[in-house]
């Protein structure tokens, strides 16, 4: 790990001085080639991920209210379902190095396939192993995550 210095004058608590840490010397997110040739996808998923956790949450905290525990954990697991696959789906496309435009689309239809299978996967998984799952909650909060990814990847794609 690496710590930069603090600058002149700055507080000390303590005895040690405050120090600023540094991400990018610590966790330098290597896996699937993030930081060779994918910071700029990185940087369009990094927020719509954001808006799929704020989905997740709003409707967990919804089902909490309608159908109490089971009913947040299930909307929680459906959100969470959407976000992996949503991870799952930047990785391969921050792995492609395209040189033409035939190899953009096949890694573009790649990584959303993979992105579907996991889903289907994930969903197979969560409604065979939870006995208590509240179905609407987890339909529900599974659509919503999915669809606040589209819309958004949509949105940003028209305002670069």
């Amino acid at each position: 790990m690496r710590w930069r210095k603090p600058p002149a004058g700055s507080p000390r608590t303590g005895s040690f001085p405050a120090r600023r840490f540094d991400w990018g010397y610590v966790f330098p997110l290597k896996f699937c080639g993030f930081a060779v040739a994918g910071w700029g996808v990185w940087g369009v998923f990094r927020p719509v991920i954001g808006l799929q956790v704020l989905c997740t949450a709003l409707a967990s905290l919804l089902s909490a209210w309608i159908a109490g525990l089971h009913g947040a954990i299930s909307a929680a697991l459906g959100g969470a379902i959407a976000i992996i696959a949503g991870l799952a789906f930047a990785a391969l496309a921050a792995r492609s190095k395209a040189k033409s435009a035939g190899e953009a689309l096949y890694a573009a239809l790649r990584a959303e396939a993979v992105k579907v299978v996991l889903m289907i996967l994930l969903l197979w998984v969560v409604l065979a192993t939870y006995v208590n799952v509240v179905a609407i909650g987890l339909i529900g909060s599974f659509v919503a995550a999915v669809l606040v990814f589209t819309v958004a990847v949509a949105i940003q794609h028209k305002q670069r």
